[in-house]
């Protein structure tokens, strides 16, 4: 079943399900600043708009449609967000 998540005030929101035996999340941002944290390793993969992203002891990117990045677990990372972004994370 689907899990629903919000944060950030409803900034936010995404859908948990099973990604062939992965769990998965899929959402959009309103336009922001947020400092997300991980428990596990994760794939972030830009599905529309645009993620601005810095991650731990790194510089910043900018992330376009299409494109994806990983994010080391027990981290987190920096993303401004300057129009409504919808994404996919695929955990571990």
């Amino acid at each position: 079943m689907f899990k629903t998540n919000e944060y950030f005030d409803g900034k936010v929101k995404s859908i948990a399900f099973d990604n062939d035996g992965k769990a998965a999340s899929i959402g959009v941002m309103a336009p922001g600043d947020y400092v997300f944290n991980t428990a596990e390793k994760e794939k972030m993969s830009v599905i529309s708009g645009t993620l601005t992203i810095t991650l731990a002891g790194e510089t910043t990117q900018t992330y376009q449609a299409g494109e994806s990045f990983y994010v080391a677990a027990n981290s987190s990372f920096d993303a401004v967000v300057s129009q409504e972004t919808s994404y996919l994370c695929v955990y571990g």
